[in-house]
């Protein structure tokens, strides 16, 4: 049976599946950004009532599902965590103590589709994220 969380006035289950990347695509997230990026994520969507349910920080690109309450928009709550995790890398990883306007860390935009009743197929494939495109860079170079 599918659990359903609650609001005052609503039950609700939204699940996304998000992923969007640094500017230009730089393979910049290794070591120590990877795992505070992992941790940031989390409190971030904790701040908007959200909940990553499954993620994976590849060097180039983030996948995540998302659980969002009806209440929130998505493009909020992905907005929300682009913009707060740019100034925490800032902060962190480029030596910046103030919030400079136009710190900006990913690229404009991103991907989103959802879940629906295929949530264990989306888990999976963020999961197997990195085999995924190792098999699909594979392909490319036998063509």
């Amino acid at each position: 049976m599918k659990e359903y969380q609650s609001l005052s006035h609503a039950r609700w289950d939204c699940k996304y599946h998000v992923v969007f990347i640094p500017k230009r695509r730089k393979k910049r997230m290794y070591g120590a950004l990877r795992r505070q990026l992992v941790e940031v994520f989390h409190e971030l969507a904790s701040h908007k009532e959200s909940k990553i349910v499954e993620g994976y920080v590849m060097p180039d690109h983030i996948h995540m599902c998302i659980s969002v309450p009806p209440k929130y928009a998505v493009s909020n709550v992905v907005g929300y965590m682009k913009g707060k995790s740019a100034i925490t890398i800032a902060r962190r990883f480029g030596g910046r103590t103030k919030n400079f306007t136009g710190e900006s860390f990913w690229a404009r935009g991103y991907f989103v589709s959802t879940v629906g009743l295929e949530e264990a197929m989306v888990r999976a494939y963020i999961k197997n994220q990195e085999q995924e495109d190792e098999h699909y860079d594979q392909m490319k170079l036998g063509m």
